[in-house]
């Protein structure tokens, strides 16, 4: 089966994240370890015993997710299964590229812990919210925020599935957009509860400094394509990974153009790996009959290995 792997973004977070895994297999609980030496605090701790409202910080919610997504990641591979592609959904892009060889995990965290530093200290400078639209397509988005631009900044910023649209800007200018695609006939808007105006030019100056460690970091070309948030088309060569990653912060993160995308190429199943199973909801709406399985205890990994015939793995002692 031609598989992608699809790691999920910031939002995902749960206390308890990864604390199986690590429990019952070394190979997860040596991933732990590495990210704690790397970054230099026992991220480990926070992911396992919180507390919730310091792990849902932008600059700890980051690498927790990317730790968990690769412990998990680690386990798929030693079950001897390999994507032809991989995907991740705006910070999961970060896991996406370190599942393609792109990235060495300990790069991937320290980029992933600047990245959450730079879009918190970017939304205190010019402060700004998200909203979900559902309901809408993201052309009727665009057209919502079109009208809402004599108010402020406003964009479509995660064009999830069909009829699920996030906005991005500021407060006042998301939300006259929300009063105007309740007019218009949205199923439903909520206001989320985010640090900052995240994929919209809010993030200017995140961007720009993101540019630099990325400038400085050592990428590699991937062993196979990572689905671009940017662009929804696969990215192999390391500049072209390089400046996708360059371009995400203030882009749009086009996710159901991504899915369709690999559908084109041929995927056959999806594999979430990492905290939850937001993305094999999206991928439903996409397409109802898209194969796919996540992978985030030991629970899922042995339905989903047993589902994909893979070799059975053996937990050792915690």
């Amino acid at each position: 089966m031609r598989l992608a792997f699809l790691f999920p973004g910031q939002g995902a977070q749960a206390v308890g994240m990864g604390r199986a895994l690590a429990e019952a297999f070394p190979e997860a609980r040596a991933v732990y370890e590495e990210a704690d030496a790397a970054l230099g605090f026992p991220l480990s701790r926070l992911c396992w015993e919180g507390p919730e409202e310091e792990l849902r910080r932008t600059v700890n919610a980051q690498p927790a997710l990317l730790v968990h997504s690769v412990a998990a990641l680690r386990l798929v591979e030693k079950a001897g299964i390999a994507p032809q592609w991989t995907a991740g959904h705006s910070l999961g892009e970060y896991s996406a590229c370190v599942a393609a060889g792109a990235l060495e995990v300990r790069d991937a965290l320290l980029l992933v812990r600047r990245r959450g530093e730079l879009m918190y200290e970017a939304g205190l400078e010019r402060p700004g919210t998200m909203a979900a639209v559902l309901g809408v397509d993201a052309e009727a988005a665009g057209r919502i925020c079109d009208r809402a631009r004599d108010i402020g900044v406003v964009v479509p910023a995660n064009l999830n599935a069909p009829g699920q649209v996030v906005i991005s800007g500021e407060r006042k200018a998301v939300e006259g957009a929300c009063r105007f695609a309740a007019a218009s006939g949205a199923k439903r808007v909520v206001m989320l509860e985010v640090s900052g105006a995240f994929h919209s030019p809010l993030m200017e100056s995140a961007s720009r400094a993101l540019a630099v460690e990325l400038d400085r970091a050592v990428i590699r070309d991937a062993r196979c394509p990572v689905i671009s948030n940017a662009t929804a088309e696969p990215a192999q060569k390391a500049e072209d990974i390089r400046s996708a990653l360059k371009r995400q912060v203030l882009g749009a993160v086009l996710w159901e153009g991504s899915m369709r995308r690999l559908i084109e190429l041929g995927a056959e199943g999806f594999v979430e790996i990492g905290t939850g199973r937001v993305l094999r909801g999206l991928l439903r709406s996409i397409d109802k009959g898209a194969g796919s399985w996540n992978i985030e205890d030991p629970q899922t990994l042995g339905a989903a290995l047993g589902e994909l015939g893979a070799q059975r793995l053996s937990a050792g002692s915690a």
